[in-house]
């Protein structure tokens, strides 16, 4: 499964000609090729997918992702559970 994930970007910087970012995925840190979203700020939230972000998101809906895969953690352990 192919999932984007989204993430707070934290810092600009170009390298070799190319927008990238640093990108803060729920407390871990991502370099980010940017170059797709030329609009882009710090601050706002993006949808990475493989090292590319190729949208920008609102806040509530990052928030809403990051709930969902928190409670799709909690499954994971559920499974690990003895009958």
């Amino acid at each position: 499964m192919c999932l984007g994930i989204p993430g707070l970007v934290i810092e600009l910087y170009t390298e070799h000609d190319v927008l990238m970012g640093r990108v803060d995925f729920d407390g871990v840190r991502k370099e980010v090729c940017l170059a797709y979203l030329p609009e882009v700020s710090v601050g706002n939230y993006v949808i990475v997918h493989v090292g590319f972000a190729l949208s920008i998101v609102d806040e509530t809906e990052a928030q809403e992702v990051f709930k969902f895969l928190d409670q799709m953690s909690e499954l994971d352990e559920l499974d690990g559970m003895q009958p």
